[in-house]
């Protein structure tokens, strides 16, 4: 919160255009620091730009990070977070304790252990205000809750509590959920952890441990907390899941000198680790630092996601057969079907053929396909003289179906030439890209192309058996649409024309917004203040026929009067000129064009002159003046002044 107050009272050009200049540019994933989320005032998150290697698409992972004892959050700054949130695609949110007893610790042994009670009620609004958040991208299958000593107590409480939540847990020198604080630095207390953490979740809850995983850990030169809680921990929670241990150790070892024991349960439910020659710290790996933070061992932040990420139980793994080589002929008025099914992690269980007339649509047949190995193949009754689409569709042992696979074949006779005909045709939209699919089928089976035509231009479609897609990205911003055209080598068409939306957003830091015109320095107090050094999401709004401004969601940061990019996102201003001409040309202040190499400037720090670098064209307006600069060498010579025209 400090920085926060300096930077109210320092501000003004001089501190702003400081900031401006110091920011540097951001690294694999952001840190927004002092968030106040789920009831909590301060909570620092690191958001990576990867995704998790599992589940479904473009998804990441969450694991909430608890302090211990006598350690502030902020100390996880430089455990090593970051390392395995890159690498696995997972978000880290780290809060600060609201309600903390004795030096600063998560009150485990006191107080109401329920899901509406105190900061296990802000741990559980946390994870699911993050995870209920679309911008954040997070699966909400994939969301773990993790702590050292007090922290990890607290964690273990809160993932019995909320089990529906949090599909897995870490546990690192946490005394045993239930204990006394006089367990925590005395004796060995006993628990029943299986029952006590049975009995939090509940009726309405404990269907869930079904699907929940733990890892349990604890340095093996801890003298703080008693080792034995790391046995009772591991155990209770086997016990619960009902998963019986697996013989043997494992040696995890990160570089020389850096090893961890771990001991697994069946499934990977549960996994024990023992950090060689730490003491009362989180395992932080080579290079951390801090408070309770250990660099003796392995990287257990790493660990854990690598964990998550294979022991996983709430993900779907599975992947449906796929269909290849799909083959069709006639003969005697029956349509034989071949083609290649395989199922990558297990096997084909069933295989079918569904036989339409392409003209209405109506089913003519259906029969199952046999195989050996991975060919498969039917034959279909006596069909009628038609043009027929076969659509081949596969099952594996886990009950997931593929997508089908089709083609057309023809019995008997064409018929007159007739012109294509299209169907089924639906845009999806990711990003500033839009993708048109559906069906084409040309009853003279002389189809020539397919074409899409979008706002930025045509390009053919991929034909796949009767279906089609094509592709474009880089699309203007708000209401689109594309033009499907399929055309025989006879010059017979069939068009449809369907509509969706873009929206041109742009998501970067500060400084990248900037350096790309969208803010200025008018509005960078607000800005700074919301957002500091993360990445955060400006969408483009039209004010005049000529001009729009950006802004984020509620407008409270927003850029001045621009040139319309007309969605075409280019980072580094506003892109003019005639595309043909091999001619670029950017609009926006003087400092930008600077940032991104095609100025330079002399002379005094607060106001210096500008120049285009190449020419030496001046400048006018000096740091904050907007000019235009155009290059026709590819960007290295450049004047002042819009694109010639040829």
């Amino acid at each position: 919160m400090t920085h926060i107050l300096r930077a109210r009272a320092r501000a003004g050009a001089a501190f702003a255009l400081a900031l401006l200049l110091s920011l540097q540019s951001a690294a694999a994933g952001t840190w927004q620091r002092n968030v106040s989320l789920g009831g909590f005032g301060n909570v620092n998150i690191y958001t990576p730009t990867t995704y998790s290697p599992i589940g479904p698409a473009n998804k990441k992972s969450l694991m909430l990070v608890l302090h211990g004892c006598a350690q502030s959050y902020t100390v996880f700054d430089t455990a090593k977070l970051e390392v395995a949130a890159d690498e696995y695609g997972m978000v880290i949110a780290v809060p600060d304790a609201v309600n903390k007893a004795g030096f600063s610790c998560w009150a485990y042994w006191t107080g109401t252990k329920s899901r509406a009670s105190n900061d296990y009620k802000r741990l559980i609004d946390l994870a699911n205000a993050m995870s209920g958040d679309a911008a954040r991208q997070i699966d909400p299958d994939q969301v773990y809750i993790v702590g050292l000593s007090s922290g990890a107590s607290f964690a273990n409480t809160t993932a019995c509590l909320a089990p529906d939540v949090f599909a897995g847990m870490g546990v690192s020198a946490g005394p045993s959920i239930g204990t006394s604080s006089n367990g925590a630095l005395g004796p060995c207390e006993a628990a029943n952890v299986a029952a006590r953490c049975d009995s939090y979740a509940g009726a309405s809850y404990r269907q869930y441990f079904s699907t929940q995983i733990a890892s349990i850990a604890q340095g093996d030169a801890d003298t703080t907390v008693n080792q034995c809680y790391n046995t009772q921990n591991s155990e209770g929670m086997a016990e619960l899941y009902g998963a019986g241990i697996v013989p043997g150790s494992n040696t995890i070892s990160e570089g020389p000198g850096r090893t961890a024991q771990e001991t697994l349960w069946e499934g990977g439910r549960v996994s024990r680790l023992w950090f060689n020659g730490v003491a009362h710290a989180w395992s932080g790996g080579e290079g951390a630092s801090g408070a309770y933070i250990s660099n003796a061992s392995i990287n257990y932040a790493s660990y854990l996601a690598d964990y998550f990420s294979k022991n996983n139980v709430r993900v779907d793994r599975n992947e449906p057969p796929t269909i290849a080589g799909l083959a069709l002929s006639e003969s005697d008025g029956k349509v034989s079907v071949s083609a290649s099914i395989t199922d990558a992690e297990g096997t084909v269980a069933s295989a079918s053929a569904i036989v339409k007339l392409a003209a209405s649509g109506a089913q003519a047949d259906s029969f199952v396909l046999s195989g050996s190995g991975a060919t498969y193949s039917g034959l279909s009754a006596p069909l009628a003289d038609a043009l027929y689409v076969v659509a081949v569709t596969a099952t594996d042992d886990e009950g997931a179906t593929s997508e089908p696979a089709s083609a057309t074949v023809r019995i008997g006779l064409p018929p007159p030439p007739s012109a294509p005909a299209l169907s089924d045709v639906a845009a999806n939209v990711v990003g500033q890209c839009a993708t048109v699919m559906g069906t084409v089928v040309d009853q003279n089976q002389d189809l020539d192309t397919v074409t899409a035509a979008f706002a930025t231009g045509s390009v053919a479609a991929t034909i796949d058996g009767a279906a089609f897609e094509a592709e474009k990205c880089g699309l203007p911003g708000g209401a689109n649409s594309v033009t499907v055209t399929a055309t025989d080598f006879s010059g017979l068409s069939d068009a449809e024309t369907v509509s969706f939306a873009i929206d041109a957003g742009q998501t970067a830091t500060l400084q990248q917004h900037i350096n790309a015109g969208r803010l200025d320095y008018t509005n960078y107090a607000n800005c700074y203040l919301e957002y500091g050094t993360a990445a955060f999401k400006l969408s483009e709004t039209a004010v005049s026929a000529q001009q729009c401004r950006w802004h984020d969601d509620d407008a409270s940061c927003q850029g001045p009067l621009v040139a319309c990019s007309g969605g075409a996102g280019d980072p580094g201003g506003d892109p003019g000129g005639d595309p043909g001409s091999g001619c670029e040309q950017h609009t926006t202040y003087n400092y930008n064009q600077k940032t991104a190499g095609r100025a330079h400037s002399t002379g005094a720090y607060y106001t210096p002159d500008y120049f285009a670098n190449g020419s030496n064209d001046p400048m006018p307006g000096s740091t904050w003046g907007t000019n235009t600069l155009h290059s026709t060498d590819g960007g290295t010579f450049w004047r002042v002044g819009v694109c010639p025209q040829f």
